[in-house]
């Protein structure tokens, strides 16, 4: 997809953010065509220079930004800082409340100044007695019980990845173009503040509700009740592991069929999916003896020919080998800063039947300081209007 057809060409983002939900937000503006200048302290976002776990987090939530360097003691830069918001329609931020006031660019001096700006805030928390505190992936997780629900109440467990921060980030820019969407009407920016804890209460919702309607204390993932009568993790001849999940009567009859468990569908004690559920102690351990002594490349197959649902136990690595995601475009090529190529999965969706994100570079510490510096002095960036800003995008939204 070329950038004249991103739907978002044309939407220019002034991004001070760091860690992985403000960045994530402004990563898929950018890949939806907005043109995103990061801005940076002169030592650079902190997680340029993380290692470990940590080593993806800025190549991979920077990705087709442009990098511009501003030191705020410098009168010079807080002038530029503010000539970019003053031809910006987004200005992301995920500070603590308080820190942009310090420098003169709290919401409300923004809003005074820039009343055209969509302003949004990626916090620890949305407003309220919580509002001032700090917050990481891992303490929400713990707060809202996902953790005690991903591990158990003895041994709470945080998700494999940095979901909650990657979600705050999506419901950032779905905010955004929400309020791009109402600026066709009515040439005001918007205060959006999206808030880590309530993302991950969003994420939990499900076993609130149940709590809610049945009284019932939700069991965590390892101790629940099963929903139907086959849903576990096999292994096979080989000794890969393989989850199988049997649950419709159509999948129950044919999967009793092929594996020859006709015994199950003459017994009249396993007529309807609870019953079957209830006689989990003797069909599980019959199904685990017949699934050891087939080779996982044919139970595949197998499986697969019978539309049910199944999957190898993948680690991430093993996703680079996998034939679904080395489809064209399933994989999109990248650059980071210092030259090296990297392979990412594409922006989950396709648009107008291709992916999104093929050729994206990471930018350098400062790489683009110059070129927008020149580009304002230029007048190449034309100054939002305060009644009026980006009619060429609100036509395009129409």
């Amino acid at each position: 997809m070329t950038t004249t057809e991103l739907p978002l060409t044309g939407v220019r983002v002034v991004e001070m953010t760091h860690m992985v939900m403000g960045p994530t937000c402004g990563m898929v503006l950018a890949q939806l065509g907005a043109e995103v200048i990061k801005v940076e302290p002169p030592g650079g976002d902190k997680t340029r220079s993380l290692g470990g776990m940590g080593t993806s987090f800025f190549p991979l939530f920077n990705r087709g930004k442009r990098s511009v360097v501003l030191d705020f003691a410098k009168p010079e830069d807080r002038e530029t800082m503010h000539a970019l918001l003053a031809r910006a329609d987004v200005f992301l931020e995920n500070f603590r409340d308080g820190q942009l006031e310090k420098q003169g660019l709290g919401a409300d001096e923004l809003r005074r100044k820039y009343p055209h700006l969509i302003i949004c805030g990626h916090k620890g928390f949305l407003s309220g007695p919580y509002e001032h505190r700090p917050a990481l992936d891992e303490v929400v997780q713990m707060m809202s019980g996902l953790a005690a629900m991903t591990g158990t109440r003895d041994k709470p467990q945080r998700v494999g990845s940095s979901a909650n921060d990657i979600m705050g980030g999506m419901f950032g820019a779905i905010s955004i173009l929400a309020a791009l969407y109402q600026k066709r009407a009515a040439a005001q920016g918007a205060d959006i503040r999206i808030g880590l804890f309530e993302n991950c209460l969003f994420l939990v919702a499900q076993h609130m509700v149940e709590f809610e309607m049945t009284g019932n204390k939700p069991r965590s993932m390892p101790e629940r009740e099963h929903a139907w009568p086959i849903y576990d993790i096999f292994e096979t001849a080989g000794g890969e592991r393989i989850f199988i999940g049997v649950v419709t009567e159509g999948h129950w009859q044919s999967f009793c069929r092929e594996f020859g468990m006709v015994e199950f569908l003459e017994d009249p004690a396993l007529r309807t999916t609870t019953e079957r559920i209830l006689a989990r102690s003797r069909i599980i351990p019959r199904v685990a003896d017949i699934i050891k002594h087939w080779n996982a490349a044919d139970l595949s197959a197998t499986l697969d020919r019978l539309n049910i649902c199944f999957s190898p136990i993948n680690r991430p690595e093993d996703l680079f080998d996998d034939p679904h995601v080395l489809r064209p475009g399933g994989l999109v090529e990248n650059t980071n800063s210092n030259g090296d190529p990297f392979r990412v999965p594409a922006l989950p969706i396709e648009w107008n039947g291709a992916t999104i994100g093929d050729g994206l570079k990471v930018p350098g510490l400062g790489s683009d300081t110059s070129a927008v510096r020149a580009e304002l002095e230029a007048h190449q960036f034309p100054e939002r209007s305060k009644s009026a800003s980006n009619s060429k995008t609100a036509e395009r939204l129409a």
